[in-house]
Protein backbone atom coordinates (compact mmCIF):
# COMPACT_ATOMS: atom_id res chain seq x y z
CA UNK A 1 0.00 0.00 0.00
CA UNK A 2 0.80 3.65 -0.58
CA UNK A 3 1.29 5.46 2.45
CA UNK A 4 -1.90 7.49 1.63
CA UNK A 5 -3.30 4.03 1.76
CA UNK A 6 -1.70 3.09 4.95
CA UNK A 7 -2.90 6.75 6.61
CA UNK A 8 -6.73 6.48 5.68
CA UNK A 9 -7.02 3.14 6.85
CA UNK A 10 -6.09 3.83 10.50
CA UNK A 11 -8.02 4.05 12.89
CA UNK A 12 -7.36 7.41 14.87
CA UNK A 13 -8.43 8.37 18.66
CA UNK A 14 -9.87 11.51 19.46
CA UNK A 15 -7.10 14.25 20.00
CA UNK A 16 -8.35 15.72 23.08
CA UNK A 17 -9.16 12.26 25.12
CA UNK A 18 -5.69 10.74 23.97
CA UNK A 19 -3.94 14.07 24.87
CA UNK A 20 -5.59 13.52 28.60
CA UNK A 21 -4.52 9.99 28.57
CA UNK A 22 -0.69 9.70 27.38
CA UNK A 23 0.33 13.44 28.84
CA UNK A 24 -2.48 14.44 31.05
CA UNK A 25 -3.84 17.55 29.71
CA UNK A 26 -7.16 18.18 30.31
CA UNK A 27 -9.54 19.17 27.74
CA UNK A 28 -10.05 22.72 28.41
CA UNK A 29 -6.86 22.90 27.45
CA UNK A 30 -7.06 21.71 24.32
CA UNK A 31 -8.84 24.10 21.37
CA UNK A 32 -10.29 20.69 18.81
CA UNK A 33 -10.09 21.86 14.95
CA UNK A 34 -12.55 18.63 14.24
CA UNK A 35 -11.58 15.01 15.99
CA UNK A 36 -8.07 14.79 15.31
CA UNK A 37 -6.11 17.74 15.59
CA UNK A 38 -6.02 20.51 18.30
CA UNK A 39 -3.93 23.44 19.87
CA UNK A 40 -2.51 23.74 22.99
CA UNK A 41 -3.05 26.65 25.26
CA UNK A 42 -0.62 29.41 25.71
CA UNK A 43 -1.67 29.86 29.33
CA UNK A 44 -1.24 25.89 29.87
CA UNK A 45 2.61 25.67 28.52
CA UNK A 46 3.30 28.71 30.91
CA UNK A 47 2.47 26.78 33.89
CA UNK A 48 4.58 24.01 33.00
CA UNK A 49 7.99 26.27 32.92
CA UNK A 50 9.02 24.37 36.43
CA UNK A 51 8.83 21.08 35.22
CA UNK A 52 12.20 19.55 34.45
CA UNK A 53 12.90 18.38 31.12
CA UNK A 54 13.15 15.31 29.62
CA UNK A 55 16.07 14.41 27.57
CA UNK A 56 15.98 15.88 23.90
CA UNK A 57 17.18 13.64 20.81
CA UNK A 58 18.31 15.09 17.43
CA UNK A 59 17.47 13.41 14.75
CA UNK A 60 19.16 14.23 11.46
CA UNK A 61 20.81 11.96 8.03
CA UNK A 62 23.10 11.77 5.37
CA UNK A 63 23.31 14.82 2.37
CA UNK A 64 19.67 13.30 1.11
CA UNK A 65 19.59 11.90 -2.55
CA UNK A 66 16.88 11.21 -4.94
CA UNK A 67 16.90 7.78 -3.14
CA UNK A 68 15.19 8.83 -0.12
CA UNK A 69 16.52 8.36 3.67
CA UNK A 70 13.84 8.49 5.59
CA UNK A 71 14.34 11.13 8.20
CA UNK A 72 10.82 11.63 9.71
CA UNK A 73 9.78 8.55 8.87
CA UNK A 74 12.49 7.04 11.35
CA UNK A 75 11.46 10.47 14.00
CA UNK A 76 8.21 8.74 14.25
CA UNK A 77 9.22 5.10 14.16
CA UNK A 78 11.69 6.09 17.10
CA UNK A 79 9.11 7.81 18.97
CA UNK A 80 6.61 4.72 18.86
CA UNK A 81 9.84 2.17 19.30
CA UNK A 82 9.99 4.49 22.80
CA UNK A 83 6.84 4.25 24.16
CA UNK A 84 6.65 0.81 23.08
CA UNK A 85 9.81 -0.30 25.72
CA UNK A 86 8.40 2.03 28.37
CA UNK A 87 9.18 5.27 27.47
CA UNK A 88 6.94 8.35 27.70
CA UNK A 89 7.95 10.41 24.48
CA UNK A 90 6.60 12.67 22.50
CA UNK A 91 7.99 13.86 18.80
CA UNK A 92 8.22 17.52 17.48
CA UNK A 93 7.80 17.56 13.96
CA UNK A 94 7.61 20.40 11.43
CA UNK A 95 4.58 21.24 9.35
CA UNK A 96 4.75 20.32 5.34
CA UNK A 97 4.76 23.05 2.97
CA UNK A 98 2.65 22.97 -0.35
CA UNK A 99 5.41 24.16 -2.37
CA UNK A 100 7.27 20.08 -1.89
CA UNK A 101 4.03 18.39 -1.12
CA UNK A 102 2.47 19.35 -4.67
CA UNK A 103 5.99 19.62 -6.27
CA UNK A 104 8.87 17.33 -6.17
CA UNK A 105 9.02 15.48 -2.50
CA UNK A 106 5.21 15.02 -2.32
CA UNK A 107 4.47 14.83 1.34
CA UNK A 108 6.36 14.98 4.86
CA UNK A 109 4.45 13.38 7.39
CA UNK A 110 6.09 10.40 7.55
CA UNK A 111 6.03 7.20 5.83
CA UNK A 112 4.69 3.75 5.37
CA UNK A 113 3.40 2.64 9.21
CA UNK A 114 5.49 5.20 10.73
CA UNK A 115 3.33 8.34 10.06
CA UNK A 116 1.76 11.07 11.76
CA UNK A 117 -1.94 11.68 10.90
CA UNK A 118 -4.45 12.52 9.81
CA UNK A 119 -2.03 12.98 7.07
CA UNK A 120 -4.30 14.24 4.50
CA UNK A 121 -4.51 17.17 6.46
CA UNK A 122 -1.18 17.43 7.36
CA UNK A 123 0.08 17.66 4.54
CA UNK A 124 -2.68 20.13 3.04
CA UNK A 125 -3.71 23.24 5.09
CA UNK A 126 -3.54 21.70 8.74
CA UNK A 127 -4.48 24.20 11.08
CA UNK A 128 -3.94 27.30 8.64
CA UNK A 129 -0.44 28.26 10.04
CA UNK A 130 1.08 28.39 7.00
CA UNK A 131 -1.34 30.84 5.42
CA UNK A 132 -1.60 33.13 8.54
CA UNK A 133 2.18 33.75 8.62
CA UNK A 134 1.74 34.55 5.12
CA UNK A 135 -0.41 37.27 5.49
CA UNK A 136 1.31 38.78 8.29
CA UNK A 137 4.00 38.83 5.77
CA UNK A 138 2.32 39.95 2.92
CA UNK A 139 0.50 42.30 5.30
CA UNK A 140 3.56 44.06 5.99
CA UNK A 141 4.46 44.55 2.63
CA UNK A 142 1.48 46.12 1.53
CA UNK A 143 1.60 48.61 4.58
CA UNK A 144 4.91 49.84 2.82
CA UNK A 145 3.64 50.17 -0.73
CA UNK A 146 0.93 51.58 1.19
CA UNK A 147 3.01 54.08 3.16
CA UNK A 148 5.03 55.25 0.25
CA UNK A 149 1.50 55.81 -2.05
CA UNK A 150 0.24 58.06 1.12
CA UNK A 151 3.26 60.60 1.28
CA UNK A 152 6.27 58.60 1.98
CA UNK A 153 6.95 60.33 5.43
CA UNK A 154 9.53 57.95 6.13
CA UNK A 155 11.55 58.64 3.31
CA UNK A 156 11.83 55.47 2.21
CA UNK A 157 13.66 54.83 -1.27
CA UNK A 158 11.71 52.54 -3.21
CA UNK A 159 15.13 50.98 -4.58
CA UNK A 160 15.79 49.66 -1.52
CA UNK A 161 12.88 48.42 -0.36
CA UNK A 162 14.09 44.93 0.68
CA UNK A 163 11.06 43.47 2.03
CA UNK A 164 9.63 40.53 -0.25
CA UNK A 165 6.15 39.10 -0.28
CA UNK A 166 5.53 35.33 -0.22
CA UNK A 167 3.26 32.37 -1.08
CA UNK A 168 3.68 29.06 0.07
CA UNK A 169 4.09 27.03 -3.48
CA UNK A 170 6.87 26.98 -5.34
CA UNK A 171 6.73 29.61 -8.35
CA UNK A 172 9.85 30.50 -10.35
CA UNK A 173 7.36 33.39 -12.27
CA UNK A 174 7.38 35.32 -8.84
CA UNK A 175 11.14 35.37 -8.16
CA UNK A 176 11.67 38.95 -9.59
CA UNK A 177 8.45 40.95 -10.73
CA UNK A 178 7.32 44.60 -11.05
CA UNK A 179 4.18 45.49 -8.93
CA UNK A 180 2.23 48.89 -8.69
CA UNK A 181 1.58 49.30 -12.65
CA UNK A 182 -1.21 50.53 -14.28
CA UNK A 183 -0.88 54.62 -13.38
CA UNK A 184 -1.24 56.55 -10.22
CA UNK A 185 -3.59 55.59 -8.70
CA UNK A 186 -1.65 51.74 -8.18
CA UNK A 187 1.32 52.94 -6.42
CA UNK A 188 4.46 53.97 -7.47
CA UNK A 189 6.13 50.88 -9.89
CA UNK A 190 9.07 49.15 -8.07
CA UNK A 191 11.05 46.11 -8.89
CA UNK A 192 9.60 43.49 -6.46
CA UNK A 193 10.26 39.50 -5.67
CA UNK A 194 8.16 36.92 -3.49
CA UNK A 195 10.05 34.49 -1.66
CA UNK A 196 8.28 31.15 -0.76
CA UNK A 197 6.79 30.90 2.93
CA UNK A 198 8.79 28.75 4.77
CA UNK A 199 12.17 30.21 3.69
CA UNK A 200 10.33 34.25 5.22
CA UNK A 201 11.60 36.02 8.17
CA UNK A 202 8.48 35.70 9.38
CA UNK A 203 8.25 31.86 9.90
CA UNK A 204 11.95 32.19 11.48
CA UNK A 205 10.50 34.54 13.77
CA UNK A 206 7.42 32.61 14.39
CA UNK A 207 9.72 29.64 15.21
CA UNK A 208 12.11 31.02 17.14
CA UNK A 209 9.87 32.93 19.40
CA UNK A 210 8.94 31.76 22.68
CA UNK A 211 6.10 34.15 23.70
CA UNK A 212 3.69 36.28 22.10
CA UNK A 213 5.21 39.13 23.12
CA UNK A 214 8.57 37.91 21.89
CA UNK A 215 7.31 37.46 18.36
CA UNK A 216 5.93 40.67 18.66
CA UNK A 217 8.97 42.51 19.39
CA UNK A 218 10.98 40.14 16.62
CA UNK A 219 8.28 41.98 14.30
CA UNK A 220 8.94 45.35 15.14
CA UNK A 221 12.62 44.98 14.64
CA UNK A 222 12.34 43.67 10.92
CA UNK A 223 14.30 45.86 8.56
CA UNK A 224 12.09 46.44 5.40
CA UNK A 225 13.66 49.08 3.18
CA UNK A 226 16.29 52.43 4.09
CA UNK A 227 16.66 55.92 3.06
CA UNK A 228 18.47 57.37 0.52
CA UNK A 229 20.63 58.10 3.54
CA UNK A 230 20.73 54.58 3.93
CA UNK A 231 18.85 54.96 7.21
CA UNK A 232 17.14 51.53 8.07
CA UNK A 233 13.39 51.45 8.28
CA UNK A 234 12.24 48.97 10.85
CA UNK A 235 8.62 47.10 10.74
CA UNK A 236 7.60 49.36 13.93
CA UNK A 237 8.11 52.59 11.82
CA UNK A 238 5.13 51.29 10.29
CA UNK A 239 3.62 51.14 13.33
CA UNK A 240 3.07 47.06 11.33
CA UNK A 241 4.24 44.65 14.32
CA UNK A 242 0.75 44.90 16.06
CA UNK A 243 -1.47 43.90 13.52
CA UNK A 244 1.27 41.15 11.96
CA UNK A 245 1.02 39.59 15.78
CA UNK A 246 -2.88 39.81 15.72
CA UNK A 247 -2.56 37.43 12.72
CA UNK A 248 -0.40 34.75 14.22
CA UNK A 249 -1.86 34.76 17.69
CA UNK A 250 -3.75 31.51 17.07
CA UNK A 251 -1.21 30.01 14.78
CA UNK A 252 1.50 30.40 17.61
CA UNK A 253 -0.15 27.27 19.41
CA UNK A 254 1.56 24.17 19.39
CA UNK A 255 -0.48 21.41 16.86
CA UNK A 256 -1.15 18.37 18.59
CA UNK A 257 -1.75 15.07 16.50
CA UNK A 258 -0.97 12.27 17.14
CA UNK A 259 1.53 9.08 15.06
CA UNK A 260 -0.04 5.67 13.35
CA UNK A 261 0.42 3.85 17.24
CA UNK A 262 -1.16 7.05 18.93
CA UNK A 263 1.30 8.67 20.24
CA UNK A 264 1.73 12.19 20.60
CA UNK A 265 2.97 14.36 17.73
CA UNK A 266 3.48 18.14 17.90
CA UNK A 267 3.87 19.26 14.50
CA UNK A 268 4.21 23.12 14.23
CA UNK A 269 6.14 25.39 12.13
CA UNK A 270 8.17 24.39 8.84
CA UNK A 271 11.23 26.26 7.87
CA UNK A 272 13.08 24.67 4.94
CA UNK A 273 16.67 23.88 5.89
CA UNK A 274 18.82 24.45 2.64
CA UNK A 275 17.17 28.16 2.54
CA UNK A 276 16.33 28.81 6.02
CA UNK A 277 17.05 27.32 9.31
CA UNK A 278 14.87 24.47 9.71
CA UNK A 279 13.51 23.58 12.85
CA UNK A 280 10.28 23.39 14.02
CA UNK A 281 8.97 25.89 16.81
CA UNK A 282 10.88 26.47 20.04
CA UNK A 283 7.99 26.91 22.05
CA UNK A 284 6.64 23.08 21.07
CA UNK A 285 10.43 21.81 21.75
CA UNK A 286 10.26 23.53 24.99
CA UNK A 287 6.91 21.84 25.76
CA UNK A 288 7.39 18.61 24.64
CA UNK A 289 10.51 18.38 27.21
CA UNK A 290 8.03 19.67 30.47
CA UNK A 291 5.53 17.22 29.50
CA UNK A 292 7.64 14.11 28.16
CA UNK A 293 10.54 12.15 29.37
CA UNK A 294 12.26 11.84 25.98
CA UNK A 295 11.51 14.00 23.09
CA UNK A 296 12.17 13.29 19.41
CA UNK A 297 12.79 16.39 16.94
CA UNK A 298 14.28 16.31 13.31
CA UNK A 299 16.07 18.95 11.84
CA UNK A 300 15.88 19.27 7.84
CA UNK A 301 17.79 17.79 5.35
CA UNK A 302 21.30 16.68 6.01
CA UNK A 303 23.28 17.55 9.04
CA UNK A 304 25.53 19.79 7.66
CA UNK A 305 22.53 22.16 6.88
CA UNK A 306 19.62 21.11 9.32
CA UNK A 307 21.38 19.75 12.68
CA UNK A 308 24.19 22.77 12.18
CA UNK A 309 21.11 25.33 12.29
CA UNK A 310 19.39 23.37 14.44
CA UNK A 311 22.83 23.97 17.08
CA UNK A 312 23.94 27.06 16.05
CA UNK A 313 21.10 28.98 16.05
CA UNK A 314 18.16 27.19 17.42
CA UNK A 315 19.12 25.74 20.18
CA UNK A 316 21.64 29.41 20.72
CA UNK A 317 18.74 31.52 20.89
CA UNK A 318 16.57 29.14 22.68
CA UNK A 319 19.01 27.45 25.65
CA UNK A 320 17.62 23.84 24.21
CA UNK A 321 20.51 21.16 24.50
CA UNK A 322 20.53 17.83 22.83
CA UNK A 323 21.24 14.70 24.84
CA UNK A 324 22.01 12.53 21.77
CA UNK A 325 21.83 12.28 17.59
CA UNK A 326 20.59 9.82 15.22
CA UNK A 327 21.69 9.33 11.29
CA UNK A 328 19.70 8.18 9.20
CA UNK A 329 20.75 6.78 5.92
CA UNK A 330 19.82 4.23 3.68
CA UNK A 331 21.52 1.70 1.99
CA UNK A 332 20.23 2.83 -1.72
CA UNK A 333 21.41 6.44 -0.39
CA UNK A 334 24.84 5.66 0.41
CA UNK A 335 25.42 3.83 -2.76
CA UNK A 336 23.97 6.43 -4.65
CA UNK A 337 27.01 8.86 -3.20
CA UNK A 338 29.07 6.15 -4.19
CA UNK A 339 27.91 6.67 -7.95
CA UNK A 340 25.42 4.08 -8.27
CA UNK A 341 22.64 5.35 -11.25
CA UNK A 342 19.04 5.30 -9.62
CA UNK A 343 17.95 2.13 -11.36
CA UNK A 344 20.51 -0.01 -10.04
CA UNK A 345 20.50 0.61 -6.53
CA UNK A 346 18.45 -2.71 -5.79
CA UNK A 347 21.80 -4.45 -7.01
CA UNK A 348 24.46 -5.11 -4.18
CA UNK A 349 27.43 -3.24 -4.80
CA UNK A 350 30.02 -3.13 -1.97
CA UNK A 351 32.69 -0.99 -3.67
CA UNK A 352 29.94 1.89 -4.58
CA UNK A 353 28.34 0.93 -0.68
CA UNK A 354 32.06 1.66 0.83
CA UNK A 355 32.44 4.79 -1.54
CA UNK A 356 29.24 6.38 -0.33
CA UNK A 357 29.97 5.62 3.12
CA UNK A 358 32.71 8.82 3.47
CA UNK A 359 29.04 10.91 3.33
CA UNK A 360 27.93 9.13 6.32
CA UNK A 361 31.59 9.39 8.03
CA UNK A 362 31.72 12.98 7.52
CA UNK A 363 28.60 13.70 9.07
CA UNK A 364 29.45 11.49 12.07
CA UNK A 365 32.66 13.67 12.66
CA UNK A 366 30.72 16.46 12.77
CA UNK A 367 28.06 15.09 15.15
CA UNK A 368 30.90 14.37 17.74
CA UNK A 369 34.23 17.00 16.74
CA UNK A 370 31.81 19.73 15.75
CA UNK A 371 28.60 19.45 17.93
CA UNK A 372 29.80 17.29 20.91
CA UNK A 373 27.16 15.00 20.89
CA UNK A 374 26.56 11.38 20.94
CA UNK A 375 25.07 9.81 17.98
CA UNK A 376 23.42 6.09 16.92
CA UNK A 377 23.43 5.67 12.69
CA UNK A 378 19.97 4.58 12.26
CA UNK A 379 19.83 2.37 8.94
CA UNK A 380 16.78 2.81 7.62
CA UNK A 381 16.01 -1.15 5.88
CA UNK A 382 14.62 -1.96 3.02
CA UNK A 383 13.94 -5.61 1.64
CA UNK A 384 16.67 -5.58 -0.92
CA UNK A 385 19.28 -4.64 1.41
CA UNK A 386 21.44 -7.48 1.62
CA UNK A 387 23.26 -8.81 4.85
CA UNK A 388 27.09 -8.30 3.59
CA UNK A 389 26.38 -4.41 2.87
CA UNK A 390 24.61 -4.42 6.48
CA UNK A 391 28.24 -6.35 7.74
CA UNK A 392 30.26 -3.73 5.60
CA UNK A 393 28.65 -0.41 7.48
CA UNK A 394 28.87 -2.30 10.93
CA UNK A 395 32.42 -3.07 10.14
CA UNK A 396 33.19 0.32 8.92
CA UNK A 397 31.90 2.16 12.18
CA UNK A 398 32.67 0.26 14.73
CA UNK A 399 36.18 1.88 14.09
CA UNK A 400 34.52 5.63 15.15
CA UNK A 401 32.90 3.61 18.18
CA UNK A 402 29.72 4.53 16.70
CA UNK A 403 26.56 1.79 16.92
CA UNK A 404 24.46 1.14 13.93
CA UNK A 405 21.04 -0.03 14.11
CA UNK A 406 18.94 -1.92 11.69
CA UNK A 407 15.43 -0.37 11.92
CA UNK A 408 12.50 -1.78 10.14
CA UNK A 409 9.66 1.01 10.97
CA UNK A 410 8.40 1.92 7.69
CA UNK A 411 6.79 -1.91 7.16
CA UNK A 412 6.59 -2.57 11.02
CA UNK A 413 6.09 0.62 12.56
CA UNK A 414 7.12 1.13 16.26
CA UNK A 415 8.23 -2.81 16.70
CA UNK A 416 10.84 -2.30 13.87
CA UNK A 417 12.49 0.50 15.70
CA UNK A 418 12.41 -0.92 19.75
CA UNK A 419 16.46 -1.82 19.09
CA UNK A 420 16.71 1.62 17.51
CA UNK A 421 14.83 2.73 20.56
CA UNK A 422 17.04 0.92 23.18
CA UNK A 423 20.17 2.04 21.86
CA UNK A 424 19.17 5.28 21.54
CA UNK A 425 18.40 5.42 25.32
CA UNK A 426 21.66 3.40 26.60
CA UNK A 427 23.58 6.08 24.69
CA UNK A 428 22.28 8.72 26.31
CA UNK A 429 22.68 7.32 29.84
CA UNK A 430 25.95 5.91 29.32
CA UNK A 431 27.52 8.64 26.71
CA UNK A 432 26.69 12.29 28.58
CA UNK A 433 26.75 14.80 25.65
CA UNK A 434 29.84 17.76 25.39
CA UNK A 435 27.44 20.03 23.70
CA UNK A 436 29.25 23.21 21.57
CA UNK A 437 28.61 25.18 18.78
CA UNK A 438 30.91 25.28 15.62
CA UNK A 439 31.28 28.97 16.65
CA UNK A 440 31.38 31.76 18.94
CA UNK A 441 29.05 34.93 19.23
CA UNK A 442 31.88 37.04 19.00
CA UNK A 443 33.70 35.74 15.99
CA UNK A 444 32.65 38.41 12.99
CA UNK A 445 30.62 37.39 10.43
CA UNK A 446 33.22 36.05 7.80
CA UNK A 447 34.47 33.73 10.61
CA UNK A 448 31.49 32.53 11.21
CA UNK A 449 31.10 31.41 7.54
CA UNK A 450 34.18 30.37 6.92
CA UNK A 451 34.37 28.02 10.04
CA UNK A 452 30.99 26.54 8.79
CA UNK A 453 32.81 25.82 5.54
CA UNK A 454 35.70 24.23 6.44
CA UNK A 455 34.61 22.87 10.03
CA UNK A 456 31.47 21.03 8.28
CA UNK A 457 31.35 21.28 4.40
CA UNK A 458 35.26 20.25 4.60
CA UNK A 459 35.98 23.51 2.16
CA UNK A 460 39.24 24.87 2.04
CA UNK A 461 37.48 28.27 2.45
CA UNK A 462 34.91 30.71 1.17
CA UNK A 463 34.74 33.39 -1.30
CA UNK A 464 32.63 36.02 -2.30
CA UNK A 465 33.07 39.18 -4.99
CA UNK A 466 33.59 42.78 -3.59
CA UNK A 467 29.94 44.41 -3.30
CA UNK A 468 29.22 40.92 -1.30
CA UNK A 469 32.28 41.11 0.89
CA UNK A 470 31.66 44.68 1.61
CA UNK A 471 27.74 44.13 3.02
CA UNK A 472 29.34 41.72 5.25
CA UNK A 473 31.84 43.94 6.65
CA UNK A 474 28.95 46.64 6.47
CA UNK A 475 26.75 44.55 8.51
CA UNK A 476 29.54 43.32 11.06
CA UNK A 477 30.19 47.27 11.58
CA UNK A 478 26.18 48.29 12.05
CA UNK A 479 26.34 45.62 15.26
CA UNK A 480 25.04 42.85 13.48
CA UNK A 481 28.32 40.69 13.95
CA UNK A 482 27.41 38.70 16.72
CA UNK A 483 24.43 37.42 15.28
CA UNK A 484 24.67 33.44 14.08
CA UNK A 485 24.75 32.55 10.42
CA UNK A 486 22.08 31.09 8.11
CA UNK A 487 23.54 29.44 5.45
CA UNK A 488 21.08 29.09 2.15
CA UNK A 489 22.82 26.25 -0.01
CA UNK A 490 22.17 22.96 -1.89
CA UNK A 491 21.06 20.55 0.29
CA UNK A 492 22.35 17.59 -2.38
CA UNK A 493 26.21 18.11 -1.11
CA UNK A 494 28.87 19.18 1.24
CA UNK A 495 29.62 21.76 -1.13
CA UNK A 496 27.86 24.29 -3.19
CA UNK A 497 27.57 21.89 -6.67
CA UNK A 498 24.62 19.34 -6.25
CA UNK A 499 26.49 17.13 -8.00
CA UNK A 500 29.30 16.74 -6.06
CA UNK A 501 28.63 13.82 -4.32
CA UNK A 502 30.12 11.82 -1.05
CA UNK A 503 32.60 13.77 0.82
CA UNK A 504 34.26 16.45 -1.39
CA UNK A 505 37.03 18.24 0.13
CA UNK A 506 39.13 21.67 -1.21
CA UNK A 507 36.62 23.21 -2.83
CA UNK A 508 35.52 26.61 -1.94
CA UNK A 509 31.87 27.71 -0.96
CA UNK A 510 31.18 30.95 -3.01
CA UNK A 511 28.46 33.28 -1.03
CA UNK A 512 26.77 34.85 -3.74
CA UNK A 513 24.11 37.34 -1.44
CA UNK A 514 24.03 38.34 1.83
CA UNK A 515 20.51 39.24 3.59
CA UNK A 516 20.03 40.43 7.40
CA UNK A 517 16.91 39.04 9.03
CA UNK A 518 16.90 41.84 11.68
CA UNK A 519 13.54 40.17 13.63
CA UNK A 520 15.00 36.61 13.35
CA UNK A 521 18.40 37.90 14.43
CA UNK A 522 20.88 35.98 12.08
CA UNK A 523 22.24 36.94 8.85
CA UNK A 524 21.65 34.68 5.39
CA UNK A 525 24.32 33.59 3.77
CA UNK A 526 23.02 32.43 -0.07
CA UNK A 527 25.74 30.24 -1.55
CA UNK A 528 25.82 28.83 -4.93
CA UNK A 529 22.90 28.62 -7.46
CA UNK A 530 20.04 28.03 -4.31
CA UNK A 531 16.47 30.29 -4.38
CA UNK A 532 14.68 31.42 -2.16
CA UNK A 533 11.88 31.10 -4.61
CA UNK A 534 12.12 26.97 -5.92
CA UNK A 535 10.41 26.15 -8.94
CA UNK A 536 8.02 22.74 -10.28
CA UNK A 537 9.52 20.42 -11.53
CA UNK A 538 9.22 19.19 -15.57
CA UNK A 539 6.50 16.38 -13.52
CA UNK A 540 5.07 17.68 -10.02
CA UNK A 541 3.65 15.60 -7.92
CA UNK A 542 0.22 17.76 -8.55
CA UNK A 543 0.27 15.51 -11.68
CA UNK A 544 -1.16 12.91 -9.70
CA UNK A 545 -3.11 14.17 -6.53
CA UNK A 546 -6.74 13.90 -7.43
CA UNK A 547 -9.65 13.51 -5.45
CA UNK A 548 -12.21 10.64 -6.34
CA UNK A 549 -16.19 10.44 -6.84
CA UNK A 550 -16.53 9.26 -3.29
CA UNK A 551 -13.92 12.60 -1.92
CA UNK A 552 -11.35 10.20 -0.86
CA UNK A 553 -7.89 12.32 -1.70
CA UNK A 554 -5.64 10.00 -4.01
CA UNK A 555 -1.74 10.19 -5.08
CA UNK A 556 -0.74 12.64 -2.27
CA UNK A 557 2.23 10.49 -1.31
Amino acid sequence: MTDIEIAQKATMQRIVPLAQNKLGISDELLEPYGHYKAKLSLDYIETLKSNPNGKLILVTAISPTPAGEGKTTTSVGLTDGLNRIGKKAVVCLREPSLGPCFGMKGGAAGGGYAQVVPMEDINLHFTGDFHAIGLANNLLAALIDNHIHHGNALGIDVRRVVWKRVVDMNDRALRDITVALGGIGNGYPRQDGFDIVVASEVMAIFCLSTSIAEMKEKFGNIIVAYTRERKAIRARDLNAHGAMTVLLKDAFKPNVVQTLEGNIAFVHGGPFANIAHGCNTVISTQTALKLADYVVTEAGFGADLGAEKFVDIKCRKSGLKPDAAVIVATIKALKYHGGVKLDSLRVENLEALELGLKNLERHVRNIHENFGLPCVVAINKFSFDTQAEIDLITKKFAHHQVKVVIADHWANGGAGAEDLAREVVNTIETTPADFRFVYEDDTPLWGKMEAIAKKIYGAKGIAADAKVRKQIDKLQKDGFGTYPVCVAKTQYSFSTDAKLLGAPEDHVVKIREVRLSAGAEFVVMICGDIMTMPGLPKSPSADRIDIDEDGKIVGLF
